[in-house]
């Protein structure tokens, strides 16, 4: 269960900067339907940017912005359904698309709720306390912008391996950025700066996605619902939500998702250079933001169906097609309709690996036309600029034969291997994994552990929170009115 202990002193403290820093809290009812948003905020988001560092940005915080950089209102959920000349299946695939949150990336969401509940019941005082966001990528850069409006002190924490876009915003952000050795695999380096931190004597916050339950609350009751949506719109039979792991916050879409459509499978994705879920292994890859050889502590295992790994080249190379004008002249040669084209640049590299972890799934269960596979676009091809350049540095112009290449092997050549239906004892193997990482390294009992596997009333106690942290948010904006 989230912890939702009020400490009033502190809490009025966090009132206080609220209130000078015109910070309103929208809740989970207004994230899942940002139609709630009070008027008077809708009328000032005509003249904000989605990216700018502006309090009412917070109710940007939802899949239903109008996509557009400036001014946007709401509509319904974004998402991308990909055709079938694209994917090689005659399956439906789509995917919710991140670019239209603020920052850019989806995972603004996940920050905000873990933050929330620590604000709303001052277990977290914005006025004397640091803000610490451990991430493999776009997690901290959401953390640090909830921090910037609050006018907190923050510290990003993420590998020093990932793309240079997301360091130079968050340079202009961030009040300090922690590089930590390695890539997105090295998840255990970025544990131990956080030991080293709470260590160091000073008054700080750790909001670590890995393991803050209201990340996993945020994309069961936000996520899961604007799938509904997308699922009840399109007419289809919906499958199942293939998605890759990182924090495993967004698969806890496909727990509310199983809730409402009983046969519908979860299927969850990781690098096939590093595939702990698959075969307990390690290794370095090239997908940004999914961290690797652990568990994370939110990840729902016993009701995970099946696991896939993705070929990382198969990522980059892809990146390629999507994105190099020789890329997109062959899609379009080949068959795709170039509106769908056009909008490629939607996928970032995990955007890519989920694509590619649908189709696996549509191929192996031979899903016809009717048949529907959801997933995310977390973020945009506009954080991986920098590694379109390192290829062409490293490899060359891209040609016509490197795309009609890289669309036969990677989209319509992908196949069936790296995946496994987990039975029962397949489960159990991968949720004792969390044992190595969270009992014996990150202090977590044992009796926690075996709570996740064998009682539902720890997953389904966390989902029944929302009333109660809406109801702490909805005290929180009233006191900030007064």
């Amino acid at each position: 269960m989230i912890d939702l202990t009020a400490y009033p002193d502190r809490l009025a403290r966090a009132v206080a900067r609220a209130k000078e820093r015109g910070v309103i809290i929208p809740t989970y009812a207004q994230m899942k339907d940002p139609t709630r948003t009070p008027a008077a905020v809708k009328e000032q988001l005509a003249k904000v940017g989605l990216w700018d560092l502006d309090p009412r940005n917070l109710f940007r915080i939802t899949w239903k912005n109008e996509p557009k950089e400036t001014g946007g209102g709401f509509g319904g959920v974004n998402a991308l359904e990909l055709p079938a000349s694209l994917t090689g299946v005659p399956a439906r695939i789509i995917g919710l698309v991140g670019k239209w949150f603020p920052t850019g990336a989806h995972k603004v969401g996940a920050a905000f709720s873990c933050l929330v509940p620590r604000l709303v019941t001052g277990q977290f005082d914005p006025t004397t306390q640091k803000a610490v966001w451990p991430s493999t990528g776009n997690y901290c850069r959401g953390g640090a912008y909830d921090s910037a409006l609050l006018a907190c002190e923050s510290i990003a924490i993420l590998p020093e391996g990932m793309s240079r876009e997301r360091f130079e915003w968050l340079a202009q952000v961030a009040g300090e950025v922690i590089k930590t050795p390695g890539s997105e695999s090295n998840v255990k380096e970025i544990f131990d700066k956080c030991w080293e931190l709470r260590q160091s004597g000073q008054d700080l916050m750790i909001f670590n996605q890995f393991d803050e339950m209201p990340n996993y609350l945020w994309h069961y009751e936000v996520t899961g619902r604007a799938m509904q949506e997308v699922i009840e719109a399109g007419g289809g039979v919906y499958r199942g939500v293939a998605l890759t792991t990182g924090s495993a916050g967004t698969i806890a879409c496909g727990d509310y998702l199983k809730q409402q459509y009983p046969a519908s499978k979860i299927i969850a994705s990781e690098a096939l250079q590093c595939p702990t879920l698959l075969e307990n292994g390690f290794g370095a890859h090239r997908i940004e933001g999914i961290g690797d050889k652990h568990v994370p502590w939110v990840h729902n295992v016993k009701n995970t169906d099946i696991v896939v790994a993705i070929d990382d080249n198969a990522v980059v190379n892809i990146a390629r097609l999507f994105n190099e004008l020789e890329g997109r002249a062959h899609l379009t040669a080949a068959g795709v309709p170039e509106a769908v084209v056009a909008q490629l640049g939607l996928l970032g590299f995990s955007g890519i690996a989920n694509m590619l972890s649908a189709i696996k799934f549509a191929k192996y269960y031979e899903l016809g036309p009717e048949d529907m596979v959801l997933t995310v676009f977390t973020d945009s091809m506009d954080l991986y600029g920098s590694r379109l350049e390192e290829m062409h540095a490293e490899h060359g112009p891209y040609t016509p034969l490197d795309a009609a290449g890289h669309y036969q092997r990677y989209l319509l050549g992908e196949r069936t291997d790296n995946l496994l239906e987990l039975s029962y004892q397949a489960r159990r193997r991968i949720h004792n994994l969390k044992y190595y990482t969270w009992v014996e390294q990150q202090g977590k009992t044992f009796e926690e552990l075996n709570a996740q596997w064998h009682d539902d009333s720890f997953w389904t106690g966390v989902q029944g929170q929302v009333g109660e942290i809406d109801a702490l948010i909805q005290e929180f904006n009233a006191r900030v009115a007064r």
